[in-house]
């Protein structure tokens, strides 16, 4: 993983839509949860969307945002949004470019590790966590970036 206090790559990928997005246009130097998953449709991978759907409202009130990666394609994330009514852009990286740039790219190149950063507006990494088999790790770092966002000065 990236680390703490590093300045997050910039980059452009597809999103659910198709649509080419760059992170920095989606940030409009706000603060951006951006979290990678290995797979829409898989049980793990919903229950993690589906909270950061629940938690959608809260997340927008402390001035946050979310873009969830991983390496299905375009139709297949519009599926999975369509599916799960997710309010939040996910992007299609097909090659696992930013994946690997981002260095959560699995054991061997194989896969994709779970994986969320907290991102400032200026693209600095506040806070990251990588936890592939204990999905609620990533809510609790939600949690606490709500937390510490509606803190003095959040």
């Amino acid at each position: 993983m990236l680390a703490i206090g590093e300045r997050a790559p910039d980059f452009s990928l597809p999103d659910q839509d198709g649509r080419e997005q760059r992170l920095s246009a989606l940030q409009h130097g706000q603060p951006l949860i951006l979290y990678f998953y290995p797979a829409d449709f898989t049980p793990g991978c919903t229950r993690e969307a589906c909270d950061f759907r629940d938690l959608h409202a809260q997340i927008l009130g402390a001035g946050l945002q979310v873009v969830g990666i991983s390496p299905q394609d375009s139709a297949s994330h519009r599926r999975f949004r369509d599916r799960h009514a997710l309010p939040f852009t996910l992007l299609s990286d097909v090659d696992k470019a930013v994946i690997r740039t981002y260095d959560v790219d699995g054991p061997l190149g194989i896969g994709v590790r779970r994986a969320t950063y907290l991102l400032d507006g200026d693209r600095r990494i506040l806070d990251a966590v990588q936890a592939d088999l204990r999905i609620g790790r990533h809510q609790e770092f939600v949690q606490r970036a709500l937390t510490t966002r509606a803190g003095p000065g959040g």
